[in-house]
């Protein structure tokens, strides 16, 4: 088989290149990967893993901040019911970006666990930082399950868009039906 070369930056390289990014950027980006989760949600596939080092911005036909969203090695494809595909009874993903469910309950495999993840990956872009922050990963995982994320214009010390802000916090819900 043949893999597309990509060059770029992924979102961790970019915010630590440019900082926070402005609302109307991140927006932008994380439309694109909201979209491209849509399209693998739609053939059943759950990718399990969305962080930043997982999407990589390059330019694509004049078109700057093409998201491109990388390493599918976690996902579950959740029509086929193969087990093989990806043990569902172990703990995956990366910790600063699991939601509850993936943590208290990491059987249950749905699309809301990528929805969390869009959510803190937004976060981070907006704020520099990731929603929980912990000295060990039980401590992390522990914020997931039980602390309410801290408003990101709050940590940002400055407004953000009303909408945008409730999208993210929604995204950030406990309740995978929220």
């Amino acid at each position: 088989y043949a893999m597309e070369y990509l060059e770029g930056l992924t979102l961790t390289q970019l915010v630590e290149l440019c900082g926070p990014l402005p609302p109307a950027r991140a927006a932008f980006i994380m439309r694109q990967v909201a979209g491209s989760l849509a399209e693998a949600h739609g053939f059943g596939l759950i990718h399990r893993d969305i962080k930043p080092d997982n999407i990589l911005i390059c330019d694509r036909g004049g078109t700057c901040d093409f998201a491109k969203v990388l390493d599918f090695g976690l996902v579950k494809d959740i029509k086929s019911g193969d087990a093989s595909l990806s043990n569902v009874n172990l703990m995956v993903g990366t910790p600063a970006y699991m939601s509850p469910e993936a943590i208290t309950a990491p059987s249950s495999v749905a699309f809301p666990r990528d929805l969390y993840a869009i959510g803190a990956v937004t976060y981070f872009l907006l704020t520099g930082r990731e929603v929980f922050q912990g000295r060990t990963t039980m401590e992390v995982c522990t914020h997931h399950v039980r602390t309410p994320p801290e408003p990101p214009s709050r940590v940002l010390g400055s407004p953000l868009p009303e909408a945008l802000e409730q999208l993210i916090l929604t995204c950030l819900a406990k309740d995978p039906s929220a």
